[in-house]
């Protein structure tokens, strides 16, 4: 593939997301080419970084990257900043017909999980990447959705404490609600939860997620693990530290040990438990920063199957 058949692309946001970002389109082979990074922190390492590597610049936000004579060629545009800023930042960039992939929790368009149903929304002007630890979970309520119904979906994400940083920080309360949502929506399951633990532990521990879904007492559990391994393998695909951290388990909760969900009451099925680690390819930050790392390849995933499906010439209609 020659760089003048490739599409160009930008990141709004020089922290540590948007900067691992960054490295990881400049690293692949495959059909996208980094154009610009921008940013309000003229002096953040991650400006610093691409104005070495020959990208294009400015410290001024959106306007700055509207205003860089590259952007007439970008056709599409991560936004790695904040919730509060994204809703500013999409609109600007609709108005010129410009894709964007969000990996912030506002949720302007769509959910997208690449293994579960990003050829659905490949031409939405709009997607979101639900957050790291939806990224990380909702494959494996889908997998166990697609073989057995799943009433009730909760999971927990464990992330060090160092790999959380302010904009993850500021928006723990929409982690939660988004995660939550996307559960049903693209996870399958009729109710879900979702928690997010910081890990303080020294030294820093890798992303650990826990699923647990509840289907029918007679859900196939053969099926069931069968699907997860599936998926499991789907995902390592794009993000080769997933795994599975031990086998699935499977618990008969019926009779007296009824479950007391909120908003179900006391409700009885077959638990199922999927324990997962999440270790960070260490483009940019520590091995430990899985729940950077799932959210970055996920967004490049994206892109580059959106890059694959349109002409390099064209902009959103």
């Amino acid at each position: 593939m020659t760089l003048n058949s490739r599409t160009p692309v930008a990141i709004i946001g020089s922290g540590n997301i948007g900067t691992d970002l960054m490295i990881k389109v400049l690293r692949s082979a495959g059909p996208l080419e980094m154009a610009a990074m921008v940013g309000i922190d003229a002096h953040s390492d991650g400006l610093a970084r691409a104005r070495r590597m020959g990208v294009a610049t400015s410290a001024e936000g959106i306007g700055g990257l509207i205003g860089l004579p590259c952007f007439k060629d970008i056709r599409i545009v991560f936004d790695a900043t904040s919730a509060g800023a994204h809703g500013h930042h999409d609109a600007a960039l609709q108005a010129h017909g410009v894709q964007v992939i969000d990996l912030t929790p506002a949720a302007i368009g769509p959910y997208v999980v690449p293994v579960v149903n990003l050829e659905k929304h490949l031409d939405a002007p709009n997607v979101n990447m639900v957050t790291c630890g939806g990224q990380a979970t909702i494959p494996i309520v889908r997998a166990v959705s697609r073989v057995a119904p799943v009433r009730y979906a909760e999971i927990v994400a464990s992330i060090a404490s160092r790999s959380a940083g302010p904009g993850t920080r500021a928006n723990i309360d929409e982690f939660t609600e988004t995660t939550s949502r996307a559960i049903v929506e693209v996870g399958g399951a009729d109710h879900g939860k979702a928690i997010i633990v910081l890990n303080p532990a020294e030294p820093p521990l890798m992303m650990r997620d826990t699923v647990y879904c509840l289907t029918e007492l007679d859900a196939d559990q053969e099926a069931v693990e069968a699907s997860v391994s599936r998926m499991v393998a789907d995902v390592s695909a794009y993000v080769p530290g997933y795994r599975l951290k031990q086998r699935v388990q499977f618990e008969r909760i019926d009779g007296e040990r009824r479950l007391n969900v909120p908003g179900l009451g006391l409700v009885q099925g077959l638990k199922v438990t999927v324990f997962l680690e999440v270790e960070g390819a260490a483009h940019y930050l520590p091995a430990y920063s899985g729940n950077l790392d799932i959210m970055t390849s996920a967004a490049l995933a994206t892109a580059e199957r959106m890059a694959a499906r349109r002409p390099s010439g064209a902009r959103a209609a």
